[in-house]
Parts: structure tokens; sequence; C-alpha cells
């Protein structure tokens, strides 16, 4: 088994970058309406993150270090890159925070129902509810969508009306 267990190691790669980013997020907005849905989005991609984990674990698929802390690493880059491209207005930063949080389940969304598929030739992949946890994550990239927009809207009708002036 070769293939697997990295497509299995990215993923829980990328759920490390989407929590290491969503902790950022909720510090950032610490006491605001906004932490409330950031902390119960992160409850929720962290309950699949221990669903991804548990198939692991009964696959005997070893968790990558190395790839765990790549994903770490980039997270960084990207806090790093978002902060200074944002140029001090924390909108559009925030706006590029839900973007990639919206590919990062777009991307678990294929993950479950790429295992789905799988699973109806290989026994060893079933045991979990992959429909349900589609539907999950089509419902979170809804959510995120929707607050991204909202975002936008505010951002960059606030830059129009400003040139208008």
């Amino acid at each position: 088994m070769k293939d697997l267990p990295t497509y299995l190691n990215d993923h829980l790669a990328g759920s490390t970058a989407a929590l290491d980013m969503l902790d950022d997020m909720i510090g950032t907005h610490r006491g605001k309406p906004l932490a409330s849905f950031l902390k119960r989005l992160r409850d929720e991609i962290e309950a699949d993150q221990r669903e991804l984990k548990e198939l692991m674990a009964r696959l005997d698929i070893e968790e990558s270090p190395m790839r765990k802390a790549g994903a770490w690493v980039a997270e960084k880059f990207s806090r790093a890159k978002l902060r200074l491209g944002d140029a001090g207005e924390a909108n559009l930063a925030l706006l590029q925070s839900f973007e990639t949080l919206s590919l990062g389940i777009t991307g678990k969304r294929s993950l479950w129902r790429t295992l789905a598929a799988a699973a109806e030739s290989a026994p060893r992949l079933s045991g979990l509810d992959f429909t349900r946890l589609e539907k999950r994550a089509a419902d979170q990239f809804e959510q995120v969508q929707g607050k991204a927009l909202e975002i936008a809207r505010r951002i960059f009708s606030r830059d129009l009306n400003e040139r208008a002036d």
C-alpha cells in the first residue's frame, strides 16, 4: 500500500493547516461575533480530522510527521503572506483567509467522495459514513462562502464608494 497513505496524509496535513489558520483567526477576532462562528467551524473541522485519523489507524497508516511539519510551515507562510498582502486592511486578509478555507473544505469534500467510491471495491475503507461527512463539508463550504461574500460586499463597496467621492 503506497498511494493511499500519501493521499490520506496529504489531507491530514491540510486539516492541520486549516486548524492552525482558524486558531489564528479566532485569536484575531476574540470577543467579536465572528469568533463564535470560527470556533464552531474549527470544532467541526477537528471532528473531521479525528474521523480521518481513526480511519488511518484502522488501516495501519502512520501519520507522516514530515507532511504535518510541511503543513505547519505552509500555514505560517500563508498567514504572513495574507498579512503582508493586506497592506494594513484586516478585512482583505479575512476575505483571503475564508477563500483559503473554502479551497481546503472543497478538497475535504472530494476526499470523502473519493473514499466512498473506493469503499465500493475496498471493504476495508467501510465503516465511516462518507455521505454524512461529505454533506458536512458541503455545509461548511456554504457557510464559509457566505461569510466571504459578506466581507467582499462590505470591503469592495467601500473601496468603490471611496473612489466615487
